[in-house]
Formats: structure tokens, sequence, C-alpha cells
């Protein structure tokens, strides 16, 4: 099965299309967020702005996180906590290295899963015994600051290791 992802390489204008849905899903993204307030928007704010969740997680205390990815084409993954009172508590963009230091081996997939959004791509190596589940993110500010971020997974689904290279796509031309 081709990946998705094959048909922007071979496609040139079909990733410059999805290069463009980026930088507007950032900008919009950044506009949502500047216009919603921790403690003071509401849950109706959140769906209002960002739309509907890719997952909601049960959260601590009553609480419940919204999940909003920007993979594949994006850098981030943003979970929204909405407290109890139905008030926004928390709004993380989430692929940081920060909580990529929290992946630790034998964690079962579930749990990465609620700490870091949907991946960007499932790659399954059978000879290998092996699942890599990849996310794109930046630890700075330009283009050339993308990076992979990889978790790979026993037969299992529980965390044997992980790894973050330099985004393969900076190479390709993309």
């Amino acid at each position: 099965m081709t990946h998705p992802l094959m048909h922007f390489t071979r496609h040139p204008a079909r990733w410059a299309l999805a290069f463009s849905a980026a930088l507007l899903m950032t900008a919009c993204d950044q506009q949502a967020i500047g216009e919603l307030e921790e403690g003071v928007s509401t849950e109706e704010d959140v769906r209002e702005r960002f739309g509907q969740p890719e997952a909601v997680w049960d959260g601590p205390d009553g609480a419940q996180v919204y999940e909003y990815n920007r993979q594949p084409a994006g850098y981030q993954n943003y979970q929204i906590t909405i407290g109890p009172d139905g008030k926004m508590a928390a709004l993380r963009q989430v692929l940081t290295e920060r909580n990529f230091a929290l992946i630790q081996p034998g964690m079962p997939m579930e749990e990465v899963r609620k700490l870091l959004g949907k991946p960007m791509k499932i790659t399954t190596y059978d000879l290998k015994k092996e699942t890599h589940h990849d996310w794109r993110y930046r630890d700075g500010p330009n283009e050339s600051d993308s990076k992979v971020f990889t978790v790979i997974f026993n037969p299992d689904m529980r965390v044997l290791s992980t790894l973050s290279v330099r985004d393969p796509d900076l190479d390709r031309g993309r």
C-alpha cells in the first residue's frame, strides 16, 4: 500500500497545495489560540475556533482533553483541556522535547497517543517485528528546524525505544 505522502513526492503541485494548506492552518491556529483564554473560554468557544476534536480523552478530576492534530503536513498537535466547569483549563502544543522525554520503554501505545496525539505516519516492519510511529515537529522557528520523532513499538505495542532525526523531507527538496 502506498503511503499518502508518496503522492506529494510524485506530484509537486500536490505538495505545494498541502504546504499552503499547512501555512493557512498554522495562521488560523494562531488566530484561534489568540482568541481563547484559559479559565474564561468555554467548550463552545473552543469548538467554534478549532472544530471537532480528533479524539476526546478523560482527564484528571472530571476534565476532558480534546486532541487537535496537525499531522502530517503540520508541526503541531494541540491538546485543549476542558474542566468540569465547561471552561478551557489549558491549551498545549504537545510535540515538544519535554513530552518526548516522557516516553519510556514498556509504555503502551495508548499512553503515547494520549501524550503526543495522532502520528503523521505509522510504518510496520514485519521482519523486525516493529511498528514505528512518526511525528513531525520543529525544535526552532525555521523550516530548517524540522525533525521527526519516532517511537518504536514491539509486537505488543509497547515502547522499545525512541529517536529524533532531521526531517528527511528537508533533504528531498520538499
